[in-house]
């Protein structure tokens, strides 16, 4: 019976794309068959799936419940980011560190094995994995990328660094009385990265978080940039496009063109999708679930975006509307076959 349920479960995942390559082969097998190191007009390699190139953005389970409880939203999610790729047919997350989880590995001396490697563990049967060294509210600092690379060498799905909340200190004004953020990383910063990154896997991507608030300084919840958004937006492999307030995801197009006008060619751009509305405090309207999920699937099929990431585990497991929306919009589009 045992070998029966593995067996059937096996099947089921390698079905749903939840099975790695380098789970049925190996690693180094698994990581040539990601649609790694393309530029952003590349065409889709042979047979790709719609699915393969949508991304679940992910924490600690439970990272959200102080934020979603003063609006009524209780109990507490108790999803984890593996249980988030199955339950969506998923194969790829990207892993934020989040209020200080997991704990750091230099923290958990003694223990059998550490919360990042034991995360990492449960992510083995997954396409792509990638974990944050800038996580959430700018926290993070080069010192977690040694805690990465580290696991990468040992875990090959691990593909890409990600720089969450990379722009800090945004609402600071500068002697032109605008507001102007900085980064968490120097330029110099992000080119140690970068090369430190492709001495462990020469297609590992780097990716960051893009509010479109970056791109309309100006406006009253808009910003500038210092250095300029065109001096270093190169240094990114992927840009990950998100619409921090509901009422906005009307001008998601606009923005998208405005991104467009500064990446360079081999940058590719991820759209960013939210459940919750974080400021307003609200589930986001299923509505403009849709219209943001039509229009990523148009521009994935037509190469203006290469990627969408939905955000996250942490709201999964409410019932909320527009996360089912979700869930059947996958189970729809995502056996498509990309045209090459």
């Amino acid at each position: 019976m045992k070998n029966q349920l593995a067996a059937s479960r096996r099947n089921f995942l390698k079905s749903a794309g939840l099975l790695s390559t380098g789970a049925l082969t190996a690693g180094s097998a698994m990581i040539s068959s990601c649609s790694q190191g393309q530029s952003a007009a590349a065409p889709a390699p042979a047979g790709e799936k719609v699915r393969d190139r949508f991304w679940i953005f992910t924490n600690a389970e439970g990272t959200d419940d102080h934020r979603i409880e003063k609006y009524n939203i209780r109990g507490g999610s108790r999803m984890s980011p593996a249980e988030s790729a199955y339950w969506l047919g998923i194969s790829n997350i990207q892993f934020i560190r989040d209020q200080n989880l997991p704990a750091y590995p230099n923290t958990e001396e003694g223990h059998t094995k550490n919360s990042y490697e034991q995360y990492a563990i449960s992510f083995e049967p997954l396409n792509r994995v990638g974990w944050s060294v800038i996580g959430s509210g700018g926290a993070g600092n080069m010192d977690e990328l040694n805690y990465v690379l580290d696991l990468a060498k040992k875990y090959p799905n691990i593909s890409s660094v990600f720089l969450d909340d990379f722009i800090i200190d945004h609402n600071a004004v500068n002697s032109y009385g605008v507001k102007t953020g900085r980064l968490a990383l120097s330029p110099e910063q992000l080119t140690e990265v970068k090369s430190r990154m492709t001495a462990v896997n020469k297609n590992m991507e780097l990716w960051v978080t893009l509010y479109t608030d970056a791109l309309n300084p100006g406006t009253p919840h808009g910003y500038d940039v210092n250095p300029a958004l065109p001096t270093f937006i190169d240094k990114f492999d992927v840009v990950s496009l998100w619409t921090w307030r509901s009422e906005e995801i009307v001008d998601i197009e606009k923005n998208l063109a405005k991104l467009e006008a500064i990446a360079k060619d081999k940058t590719k751009i991820a759209l960013g999708i939210y459940v919750w509305d974080y400021p307003a405090g609200k589930v986001i309207p299923l509505d403009l679930m849709k219209h943001q999920c039509e229009l990523g699937l148009k521009w994935l099929k037509e190469g203006r975006i290469h990627n969408m990431i939905f955000l996250g585990n942490t709201l999964f497991d409410f019932g909320f509307e527009s996360v089912n929306y979700i869930k059947k919009f996958i189970a729809e589009v995502g056996d498509e076959v990309l045209v090459s």
